[in-house]
């Protein structure tokens, strides 16, 4: 007999959120890609360490460690560049941690206005964790606009 859970246990947590920044979309992917290690522990604050593992460019491919606080617990992961098209995108995904983040970028109105869309995917949880899943998106989902305010108001500041 199959146990049927209440609960999808297969299709990844997903939250996006999206802002409009009074700036140029070449501006907006410097801050945010360009001067990644620079910048990243800034709109992340709960990153303590961000360690390039292959030197201080970004390009596909290239892999970052990073030690984040998580609710007083220090986590250590590692990812991995998978998409870095200047001015339209920055993705990486961790390598021993099932997460993925995207930051997606369009000029819009005029050209000197971006729409910056930030989305965090979690591909995996533990069983454990599998009844939990909305309270999960629901946390996944505030984080996601932490992020683009805090982008957004560390490029205005």
């Amino acid at each position: 007999m199959q146990i049927k859970f209440p609960f999808d246990s297969s299709s990844p947590i997903t939250g996006e959120a999206a802002i409009k920044i009074e700036r140029p979309i070449a501006d907006v992917f410097d801050f945010i890609g360009d001067r990644f290690y620079e910048n990243y522990p800034k709109w992340a604050p709960e990153v303590v360490e961000l360690k390039p593992l292959d030197g201080n460019q970004l390009f596909v491919g290239a892999k970052t460690k990073q030690v984040r606080d998580d609710q007083g617990a220090l986590v250590e992961s590692v990812f991995e560049i998978t998409d870095y098209t200047p001015v339209v995108n920055l993705t990486f995904k961790g390598i021993d941690e099932p997460y993925k983040h995207e930051y997606i970028l369009q000029s819009i109105d005029e050209p000197y206005c971006t729409e910056l869309t930030f989305r965090f995917e979690l591909s995996e949880i533990e069983v454990f964790m599998r009844p939990f899943q909305k309270l999960i998106r629901a946390s996944i989902e505030e984080g996601a606009e932490n992020t683009v305010e805090n982008i957004k108001n560390l490029m205005l500041a």
